[in-house]
């Protein structure tokens, strides 16, 4: 017997993608993907800490030059075991429920860096906004150089790594004191750890308070503010960022926070390539992700241009994080025609897939840096 509320939802989900897609359309076929058999690239080990002292040089990660390729049979994967619990749970009825984080650092395989731990504490409700996340277009065209998360005006905010405070107060757009500054009261911190010769900042902006001082050492976990409304903000909220100072002349160069925050326990981190069928990157495109099992779902949009980055390995143009593990369905609404593919998530692991227009979808891992990520668009 068909589950009305999962009927419910498709349905509701197929309305919204055609909205959002193309409304002066008809939705002509569906092509769905299922994959015969899984790739997970694990390290032979974790990547460490890369631990450089303040005001020093920062050291770059350790290149491991071996990786191990598991061929996974569908429909039960069973990755490789970690040296601690990935169980994972289930959907839970508060979408802003979150089981308790990994420790950090957590980097399963050699490109990934979960380095930073959630900026709230564990037992506060808290959720990313999925219509700002990191690339969005907001604000007469502004692009979304960071992600917020939703919480009440008060809530405290934690340093998510060790580290100096470089700014505290006005001024992280406009480069002096600015009460009119659109970040609000602002923490920006520099951390006492690299990745691959460029030092880390975090920014933690629209702060209703600001409970350190520039030049102050901070431990990860502690109390730096308390959220707040202030600057160009549409609600209270934590607007939170990481950049890179790739060059050392600035701190400018962002990253997508969601592959860089460690997740929860049990959860994993879906990142992605959307493309149109010549190759290029395709902005502001519909990605809905929904489990094979459970109403639930989770939307986000492919980047927009700006000051956005993406990483050097996945060369993702949208990731969707705090997945529960297990089987889902990617849904793309691409020129009228729907496309599907189911997709694996592992706890506490990147599941990469790619689309490309009307070629559709693969979850083959991407090339190897330093290969060819855009090719010449077809005519």
């Amino acid at each position: 017997m068909t589950n009305p509320g999962r009927l419910q939802i498709t349905l509701w989900l197929l309305v919204a993608i055609l909205i959002f897609g193309s409304a002066c359309q008809t939705a002509e076929i569906i092509e769905t993907s299922k994959p015969t058999s899984t790739t997970v690239w694990l390290s032979p080990t974790p990547l460490p800490t890369q631990s450089t002292p303040i005001g020093s040089d920062p050291q770059p990660a350790p290149k491991v030059q071996e990786r191990i390729k598991l061929e996974i049979p569908t429909p039960e994967p069973t990755p490789e075991p970690v040296p601690f619990d990935v169980s994972a749970p289930q959907l839970h009825s508060n979408p802003s429920w979150r089981p308790a984080l990994y420790p950090v650092p957590l980097a399963l395989t050699t490109f990934d860096h979960f380095y930073f731990t959630w900026p709230l504490a564990e037992n506060e409700a808290s959720s990313i906004v999925e219509d700002y996340r990191y690339g969005g277009s907001y604000f007469e065209d502004v692009v979304h150089t960071g992600m917020d998360i939703k919480i009440p005006v008060g809530t405290p905010i934690l340093a998510a790594g060790p580290g100096k405070v470089v700014l505290s107060g006005y001024g992280l757009f406009s480069g002096k004191y600015d009460p009119d500054d659109p970040y609000g009261q602002v923490v920006m911190i520099r951390h006492s750890f690299g990745h691959d010769g460029s030092l880390l900042y975090t920014v933690y902006a629209h702060l209703d308070r600001v409970d350190v001082k520039r030049d102050q050492y901070v431990e990860a976990g502690e109390l730096i503010g308390l959220s707040g409304n202030t600057g160009k903000s549409s609600g209270p909220h934590l607007h939170f960022e990481i950049r890179l100072d790739e060059t050392g002349e600035g701190f400018f160069s962002t990253r997508n926070p969601e592959l860089w925050l460690v997740p929860p326990q049990g959860w994993g981190v879906l990142a992605g390539r959307v493309m149109n069928t010549g190759g290029r990157k395709v902005e502001g495109q519909l990605v809905i992700v929904r489990p094979l099992q459970g109403e639930q779902f989770w939307r986000a949009n492919s980047y927009h241009r700006g000051n956005i980055n993406s990483d050097p390995y996945y060369q993702e143009n949208l990731v969707v994080s705090d997945l529960p593990a297990g089987r889902y369905e990617i849904v793309i609404n691409y020129l009228s025609r729907i496309y599907t593919q189911e997709i694996e998530i592992y706890p506490g692991l990147v599941s990469y897939f790619s689309f490309r227009g009307r070629s559709g979808f693969t979850t083959e891992p991407p090339p190897l840096p330093g290969a060819d990520f855009d090719p010449p668009q077809s005519p």
